[in-house]
This record gives structure tokens, sequence and C-alpha cells, in this order.
């Protein structure tokens, strides 16, 4: 019978670090995506970021830094489902949860095929939209779990934030495109383009803190 207990508790202690890596792992993909969309400002000076939308950076020669980029923030998705899904126990969370693998599916995809793909678009609408829903249905599922009080105003916000981001995106892509189809220098996609890749990054390190901290 202590046998039996005791490998209990070292199964149950190997279950907690498998989470705790994958946590880890999300929080630091998560983190390198945001280093090298940074980076990217500094080795590609030429794409105004205030109009230039952040998938042109392909068009320089440091597409594989965006390439990279992408890999992480898709990396950190995959991550986070394996370290909370044990955790989200409703329906829309589970939901949420294929969502947040469809989101690293598009952000693969827009590692592989950049910009100039025909399959860009195609990645663009599954990865933008499915990580906001993802967020949302994940957050309210998990908010529901004790251990998760401690970050529910956080974890709730910057799954908000995403949508914000969102709506944001969208109305700086239909108000800054010109009759011709061409974007205006005057626009302000490119900021919200940013200000979405560092919300969804923001979500997943939040979720992906409370992870390490709750099976440390």
């Amino acid at each position: 019978m202590n046998e039996v207990i005791s490998k209990g508790k070292v199964s149950a202690r190997s279950g907690m670090a498998s989470l705790q890596v994958a946590g880890r792992i999300s929080f630091a993909a998560a983190a390198a995506s945001l280093v090298l969309l940074a980076a990217l400002h500094v080795l590609s000076p030429e794409l105004d970021p205030s109009w230039r939308m952040v998938s042109e950076y392909a068009l320089g020669n440091f597409g594989w830094v965006l390439a990279l980029m992408f890999l992480a923030w898709a990396l950190s998705c995959v991550a986070l489902f394996f370290a909370i899904k044990s955790q989200v126990r409703t329906i829309g969370g589970k939901i949420g949860l294929g969502f947040l693998l469809a989101a690293a599916v598009g952000m693969s995809m827009a590692a592989m095929f950049d910009v100039n793909h025909n399959l860009h678009g195609l990645a663009a609408m599954i990865g933008i939209p499915g990580l906001p829903i993802a967020a949302i249905l994940i957050s309210l599922s998990l908010v529901r779990n004790p251990s998760w009080t401690p970050v529910r105003r956080s974890l709730l916000w910057t799954a908000i934030l995403t949508w914000v981001s969102l709506v944001l995106m969208n109305v700086a892509v239909f108000t800054g495109f010109s009759p011709t189809g061409e974007i205006s220098p005057d626009a302000w996609v490119g900021w919200a383009n940013r200000f979405l890749v560092i919300a969804y990054d923001v979500w997943l390190m939040v979720v992906a803190r409370r992870v390490v901290e709750t099976t440390q």
C-alpha cells in the first residue's frame, strides 16, 4: 500500500513538473516573440512602423527573424495548451483550447508563407481572430478555478485587451486604405498591428506565469 501511495506521489510530482515546464516554455516563447519584433524595428528601420504591417518585414533582409517571431508565437500557444488543458473543465473552455491550437496553426503558416504568398492571408484569417476567441473562452473557464482567483482580474482584462486590439486593428485597416486599395502613409494600421501582437503575447504570458506559480 505504501509503495502504491509513494508511486502516486511521484507521478503527481512528475505531472506538476511537466506542467511547469510547459508554462515556462510558453512564457519564454511569448517573450521571445516580443524581443524579435523589437529587433526587427532596429534591423529594418526603412519600414515605417506607423503604417507598415509586421508581416512586411519579410520584404527586407531579415525575413528569417520575422519567421522566428511567428514560430515563437506559435510555440507559446502550443505549450500553453499542454500547460492548462487539465485545468480547463468547461465546454466553452475546451472550445477555447481548440481555438488556441488553431491560432498556433495560423502563426506557423505565417512563418512558412510570407506576405508574398497566397496562403499568408489564410494564415491571418486563422491566427488573428483565433487567439482572442481562445483567450476569452479559456479565461472565463479558468476564473472558475479557485487556484486562479489571485489573477482573476488580470486574466480577464488581458483577454478583453486582445479583443480591443482586434477591433482597433480592423478599424485601422478599413480607414487606412485608399480607394485604390493602397495603405495611406497617414494611416495608423502599423501601430494597431503591433499593439495586437503585444496584447496577444501579454495574455499568453499572464496565463503561463500563473501556471508556473501554481506548479512550484
